[in-house]
């Protein structure tokens, strides 16, 4: 083998052995990360996250600095936004109850909590009455502030929250902004929603629930209502005032004031020997100074003279009482009641004037109690109510036309449209309301008696029904309505809710005229 040359070597020996070269060269550089399998939220996911971050802080920034202490007039009441799925207002009136009002859709309520009755304003309005007369700006005045702070209450409670809880969750400042901002433009697009659909006649139709007595003094006179209603800060004043006058009462509630000119009637059905009924109704005919009591039938159950001695109560009821038959009321049955003093039968179309309104009824075809008896069905009851039709088409033509029709079923009132301006009935242990085709507004009551014994039937006992209509008495036409809701059988639960037809809400030009076109008889 050649030997290679000693210079040859020596040049070589100053060169960097290559490999301890490349160690050093990449020694210096940052290793590169080794790939790991991590999964990564979907964008989905994390949006969702961040909402229900914000919407819980939302909840919990309202829930805890939520609320602005305001006095209203002569009473400090706490303002609040809840979160809600139907929108409205609610206005606490402990120990009274509570009146509920729809004035907006949006996924927020607004809580007015009234607290207590300031005594030094409040005597300072006994001492000097003069100044009632200012008191309606004055509430409204301190409503629109209290509103104001409320706004502004709101957005820091709720950009707070849901930055505080973002930080919890997320430990990420930006992460907690971005909840907070959202939060922040949530309640914005809530409070626009509310702004949008801002119902300012909500209160002329509140639901008020607690003491049944206080009632008719909070929700006030029908004609009133329609008569001075002007804008909803004054309406909402009015209602404080009233409101008011209940806190001011020592004893005993303010005594309900009723328009002299309204006729006010009330509407009872299928009491189906609930001994409860009577007293609720002479409490009713005492409180709302009640003119005449109409029953659309199904006093009894079974329709036997064995029952007969339930019904000796409506002699002292305070009222006249107006009956038709139900199917569960016999010929018996209504024997019976002809014989007791103010009582009004009302069968075959006769009519009769009570009260200043003139009614006519027919009995029920059917007597179902009785099993020897083929049921006739929707038939039989078509063919009452086309003789009642036609009952009322002659009194009309001799002059005495008929204010309010009344039958037991809904299917022989129907038969009615078109030839009077109001038909009642019950059977179908609900309430409803609707307008016909020919402009008859159909009533059909609920279950006075809370459906008897079968109230046990269920798992939930049947409420007890009934309703307070009120009638111009010169025009002699439906002004108002205020259904009546009690809690079942072992129940202490009180609802009222007030009703205007169409024609009286506020901007209607007047009342319509009855119709003149009558529908078809039915065979």
């Amino acid at each position: 083998m050649a030997r290679v040359p000693a210079a040859v070597l020596k040049a070589l020996g100053h060169l960097p052995r290559a490999p301890h070269a490349l160690a050093r060269r990449y020694a210096n550089r940052r290793p590169h990360p080794t790939p790991e399998l991590v999964s990564q939220p979907h964008p989905w996911t994390r949006a969702l996250g961040l909402v229900t971050v914000a919407l819980v802080g939302t909840w919990l920034g309202l829930l805890i600095v939520g609320n602005v202490r305001v006095p209203v007039g002569p009473m400090d009441t706490t303002m609040t936004l809840r979160p809600s799925l139907t929108g409205g207002t609610k206005i606490n009136v402990s120990p009274l109850g509570a009146l509920q009002l729809d004035s907006h859709v949006a996924p927020v309520r607004l809580d007015v909590n009234v607290d207590q009755l300031d005594a030094a304003r409040s005597q300072a309005l006994v001492d000097h009455p003069e100044r009632l007369s200012g008191l309606q700006d004055e509430v409204s005045q301190d409503v629109a502030h209290g509103t104001r702070d409320l706004a502004v209450r709101s957005c820091v409670a709720v950009v707070s929250g849901a930055t505080a809880l973002g930080l919890a969750v997320y430990r990420r400042p930006r992460r907690a902004l971005a909840a907070g901002g959202l939060a922040l433009t949530l309640l914005a697009a809530s409070g626009g929603t509310a702004f949008a659909t801002w119902n300012p006649e909500s209160v002329l139709e509140p639901r008020f629930s607690g003491l049944l007595s206080s009632a008719p003094s909070l929700v006030g006179n029908a004609r009133s209502i329609v008569t001075e209603f002007d804008v909803y800060q004054k309406e909402l004043a009015r209602l404080v005032t009233n409101v008011t006058k209940l806190y001011d009462a020592t004893s005993t509630l303010p005594a309900y004031a009723p328009d002299p000119s309204t006729i006010r009637v009330l509407h009872v059905s299928d009491i189906h020997l609930n001994p409860a009924s009577w007293k609720i109704i002479a409490s009713l005919v005492d409180q709302y100074k009640v003119n005449v009591i109409v029953d659309s039938g199904d006093t009894m159950d079974h329709g036997t003279a064995a029952e007969n001695g339930f019904l000796d109560p409506i002699e002292d009821l305070g009222a006249p009482y107006v009956w038709v038959r139900g199917n569960h009321d016999s010929r018996v049955t209504q024997r019976y009641l002809e014989d007791l003093k103010n009582v009004h039968v009302l069968d075959d179309g006769k009519a009769k004037t009570i009260a200043g309104l003139r009614f006519a009824g027919i009995g029920d075809p059917q007597f179902t109690p009785d099993r020897s008896q083929v049921p006739g069905g929707d038939a039989a009851n078509e063919l009452a109510g086309a003789r009642l039709a036609t009952s009322l088409r002659d009194q009309e033509a001799a002059g005495t036309p008929v204010d309010v029709a009344v039958a037991h079923e809904p299917v022989a009132a129907r038969q009615t449209d078109g030839e009077v301006p109001l038909a009642l009935a019950g059977h179908l242990h609900h309430q409803e309301m609707e307008v016909l085709p020919y402009g008859t507004r159909l009533r059909i009551e609920g279950s006075t008696g809370g459906s008897g014994l079968r109230a046990i039937e269920g798992e939930h006992p049947d409420p007890i029904q009934t309703s307070i209509l009120y009638f111009d008495r010169d025009t002699r036409r439906l002004q108002a309505w205020d259904e009546i809701e009690l809690g079942g059988l072992g129940l202490t639960t009180a609802e009222v809710r007030r009703h205007l037809p169409e024609e009286n809400q506020p901007g209607a030009t007047g009342s319509p005229s009855p119709s003149v076109t009558s529908p078809t008889p039915s065979p």
